[in-house]
């Protein structure tokens, strides 16, 4: 299983690195979409830079054995966040509807997005059912 669980963590590093590097370089347009997000503006001031430093932060995380564990909950979290945002936006909830993604995630629609995010969950829950099993808990 150890080839497994290399895979899901690569495709979870390759997907919170990409996206919290590009959040990052593109930091004035990142922030203008966070600020048109139905938030209060001051915790979306925060928001534009705590999102980013987080996926870094779980990217980095999920590098290492040691703090595997830590990264795959970190991305279980942060994933159950976005998912539940994506499902209150796909279901009208909110008067507008901003996409703050970077890259080519952000042309998905919203029944993408909710897909993706599931699927991300998938491979976070399963890779750390496989660290744990891994670690000997």
């Amino acid at each position: 299983m150890k080839g497994l669980e290399r895979i899901f963590a690569s495709v979870l590093v390759c997907v919170f690195g990409y996206t919290g590097l590009e959040k990052l370089l593109r930091y004035n347009d990142s922030r203008r979409a966070f600020l048109n997000q139905p938030m209060p503006n001051w915790l979306e001031e925060y928001l534009a830079f705590l999102i980013p430093g987080i996926e870094l932060l779980i990217a980095t995380l999920l590098l290492f054995s040691v703090t595997r564990w830590w990264g795959y909950l970190g991305s279980i979290l942060l994933l159950t966040v976005f998912i539940t945002y994506v499902g209150l936006i796909w279901v009208g909830a909110f008067p507008r509807v901003p996409c703050n993604c970077a890259g080519i995630i952000e042309s998905l629609g919203w029944a993408e997005h909710f897909i993706l995010n599931l699927g991300l969950i998938g491979i976070s829950v399963v890779g750390l059912r496989l660290e744990v099993g891994r670690q000997g808990g």
